[in-house]
């Protein structure tokens, strides 16, 4: 087995370990921090001209963004959650046509609408992590 392989083997299993004894709340944030992992890494696939590393990390980007969408909770009453989804559905729609484009200021701006999201759910308080938010399913 080479050695790539072994430690994408480990990163997986690493990876379901702690999703296995993550809250709910953590494993959006997990979602959130594998989103803009794999739009940093489609930038910098970008800036190499791999068209094929791009399309894969952007693709992966856009799935995440949909398990988030998943978590969603009752999208049809609950404000937050509709603008969330909206959001969400923009953020997949823009990181398509970066991919088309090779657009590196789409991949920043779906990273910057990322982070402000990412921001706001690690300021919900520790004594909610362990609950279901009005949010998330």
């Amino acid at each position: 087995m080479n050695r790539n392989l072994a430690s994408q083997q480990y990163q997986k299993v690493s990876l379901n370990s702690a999703l296995a004894h993550a809250t709910p709340h953590q494993q959006v944030l997990m979602l959130m921090n594998g989103t803009l992992e794999r739009i940093a890494a489609a930038k910098g696939a970008i800036e190499r001209q791999d068209t094929e590393l791009k399309g894969t990390c952007l693709s992966k980007a856009i799935s995440i963004l949909g398990g988030l969408q998943a978590s969603l909770s009752d999208t049809e009453n609950n404000e937050i959650a509709q603008n969330l989804d909206n959001l969400y559905i923009y953020m997949a729609d823009t990181l398509m046509k970066a991919n088309v484009e090779s657009s590196v200021e789409k991949l920043d701006e779906v990273t910057q609408l990322m982070l402000e999201v990412k921001s706001a759910w690690e300021q919900i308080p520790a004594e909610h992590h362990n609950t279901q938010s009005p949010v998330e399913k």
